[in-house]
């Protein structure tokens, strides 16, 4: 000071705060619509994403076109009772042929009898002659409706070999029936060529032998199919890779989700029918590194890759990006975990044997969610003929669905009809339909059920989802809501019918407390209260410090937020009064989290302690080598999993 006069200082009096990390900002990795906007490549950058109207203005407002083959067979139903009908009909009509060939002699002897009778004895015979010709008219009527039943079901066996290769295989397998039945169906020109046994018409019914054995023979195959309609079995079988990305970003915005990343590693590939490859997600993951945002890591596309081995190999590397960046959780789902076999391995078993971290702690990092679930992310409106494959298998089994579908009793096809399912002929890729795709579709969504219900399977089967994106979402709702603390279950998942497979109490006690310590979370249906996720266990499911993915997840967030802070004061004096003000910080900022309700216990003391300094924490070669050792020990809040209420009676009290 050389001028006199007052001079103001100020000081410092709290010092530096340690400001919270975000703790719900998970990054997703796979493939999208467009991989470029504004002029800009989008590939295997990681873009902060905001919105699902954000998402969609980025990536694409289209979702994947997902193609399916569409197979038609006849169910075992209407084969037995097509072939038992033709059987009755043909004996209906031997047994009036036989009639007609008794009715014809008597009435030829009752002619000859009267010719050969005296004048005078003819008219005592020629009553009987009369009865004799009333009764070939007869059985001659008998005769012609019998001829004309077996004619119509004749056609009606004809018109299911024109629609259905099949049958003719059926056939072919049934001997006991080909023998009785091969005359008649001979003269058919689709079975001609391939049938050359004799001429034997059917002159018995189908023996219960028979009929148990179409049963047995083509049960599988109505089990096998997706729905039965009008007779036949519709299979749906995928023809082009699921791309999950599109569907999954909805599924997290509809649970509650935030700010997001999403890195693409690719657009869409019509042709490709599965996954393979997992080098560009590996890649994606380790350019991840640069991004210390994110929270949680989700691949929705994981399930799609094919052989599962190597799915399970990348969910692997997803563990241990996890536990090598120490600041995220990697959500996992179960490959094939919608349907399960009776007995055997089942999805979860698999994916035990086969995903873990390289080192077990890591498993921590890490938490996996089951079963698959009914979805109403997408809706009707997503689908139409553009998720048929085009081909003419395909577009053939539908046009004869329709023509069977639209056909009358006597085998007359509307005319209002024809034009509509002349956009779905065999010829289709050669001649252009007269009417066209998307007016064929749209006529067909209010005229044909059998359609609307290969839609509707359609629908069902893109609505089937593995659940870690909804988590995603449901991770960030309750951080938001409540806090990293408080654990992501005992929540209702919104856009979801039901889980894919129903677990039971017994059922969830393999999954929650396995020998092997990773635990899967379970998702279930609980009536009057909706599908909850029912289970708050990461991979290390042993571990007494990391059971829980809320203890995990809070720790991330207190050594995160704390890291970020003590910066301030890397190249500090490392002496008392640094260590001072990092205790203090740290102090203030654990006390927030105990009062928000992250740590436990009735006072601050009991739920955290922080210890820094010479003698403490810290030696005089610790000081010389310039390091600062602080010593941080908190009490984290656990779910109560378990909650045991006793009930004992006692003595009434006067």
């Amino acid at each position: 000071m050389k001028t006199p006069g007052v001079y103001i200082q100020e000081l410092d009096a709290f010092g530096n705060a340690v400001v919270p990390v975000p703790t719900a900002v998970p990054a997703f990795i796979g493939y999208t619509a467009q991989t470029s906007f504004n002029g800009k490549n989008l590939v295997k950058k990681a873009v902060k994403i905001t919105s699902l109207a954000d998402f969609l203005s980025v990536y694409g407002n289209e979702p994947p076109q997902v193609k399916f083959d569409v197979s038609m067979d006849l169910d075992p139903a209407k084969f037995i009772t097509l072939l038992t009908a033709f059987s009755e009909a043909s004996n209906a009509f031997g047994t009036a042929t036989n009639d007609v060939a008794v009715k014809t002699t008597a009435k030829q002897e009752a002619d000859t009898a009267v010719e050969e009778a005296e004048e005078d004895k003819k008219s005592g015979l020629q009553p009987a002659a009369d009865t004799a010709q009333t009764d070939l008219d007869t059985a001659n009527k008998t005769l012609t409706t019998a001829n004309e039943t077996k004619v119509k079901t004749l056609a009606l066996v004809n018109r299911t070999m024109t629609l259905n290769d099949n049958f003719k295989a059926w056939f072919d397998a049934l001997k006991p029936l080909q023998t009785t039945l091969v005359g008649a169906l001979s003269a058919n020109p689709q079975v001609k060529a391939t049938i050359t046994a004799a001429q034997t018409p059917v002159t018995t019914a189908l023996a219960p032998d028979d009929l148990a054995t179409v049963k047995t023979t083509y049960n599988e195959t109505a089990t096998k199919a997706d729905f039965s309609f009008g007779g036949y079995a519709y299979t749906l079988t995928r023809s082009t890779v699921n791309y999950r990305m599109y569907g999954s970003m909805k599924f997290f915005y509809e649970n509650g989700g935030g700010e997001c990343y999403v890195m693409s590693i690719g657009g869409y590939d019509p042709t490709e029918k599965n996954l393979s490859d997992t080098t560009d997600f590996l890649a994606a993951i380790k350019l991840l590194e640069k991004e210390m945002e994110p929270t949680m890591l989700v691949i929705p596309d994981l399930i799609e890759i094919t052989p599962t081995p190597n799915a399970y190999s990348l969910q692997g590397e997803m563990i241990n990006h996890c536990a090598t960046m120490m600041n995220r959780v990697a959500l996992l789902d179960i490959p094939g975990g919608f349907s399960e076999p009776p007995t055997g391995e089942t999805s979860v078993d698999t994916f035990r044997n086969n995903v873990s971290g390289t080192l077990a702690k890591n498993n921590s990092y890490a938490a996996a969610y089951y079963p698959w679930l009914h979805t109403t992310v997408y809706q009707s409106s997503n689908i139409s003929y553009l998720n048929f494959t085009n081909n003419n298998a395909t577009y053939g089994d539908i046009s004869s669905m329709l023509t069977e579908e639209f056909t009358d009793k006597d085998g007359k096809l509307d005319d209002e009809y024809k034009k509509v399912i002349s956009a779905f002929s065999k010829d289709l890729q050669n001649n252009p339909p007269q009417t066209p795709l998307e007016q064929a579709d749209a006529a067909l969504n209010n005229l044909s059920k059998s359609y609307q219900l290969i839609k509707a399977k359609i629908l069902s089967k893109l609505n089937l989802m593995a659940p870690s994106a909804a988590m995603a979402g449901i991770y960030t709702m309750v951080d938001n809501n409540i806090g990293v603390w408080q654990a992501p279950a005992n929540v209702v998942m919104q856009s979801v019918e039901k889980p894919a497979i129903k677990i039971d109490n017994q059922t969830q006690e393999d999954l929650n407390k396995p020998l092997s310590g990773k635990s899967v979370c379970a998702i279930r249906a609980f009536k009057g209260e909706g599908n909850l996720v029912w289970g708050a266990r990461t991979l290390d499911g042993n571990s007494n410090d990391w059971r829980y993915i809320n203890v995990r997840r809070t720790l991330i967030f207190i050594e995160q937020s704390v890291k970020e802070a003590a910066k301030a004061y890397v190249f500090a004096p490392n002496d008392a009064s640094t260590w001072v003000n990092v205790q203090s910080m740290i102090s203030n900022f654990l006390i927030g989290v105990w009062k928000q309700g992250g740590l436990v216990g009735p006072k601050p003391a009991d739920a955290f302690s922080v210890s820094v300094g010479l003698g403490v924490t810290m030696s005089n070669d610790d000081i010389q080598n310039g390091i600062m050792r602080v010593s941080v020990k908190v009490a984290v809040s656990h779910p109560a999993e378990f909650i045991e209420i006793t009930f004992q009676q006692q003595q009434q009290k006067p």
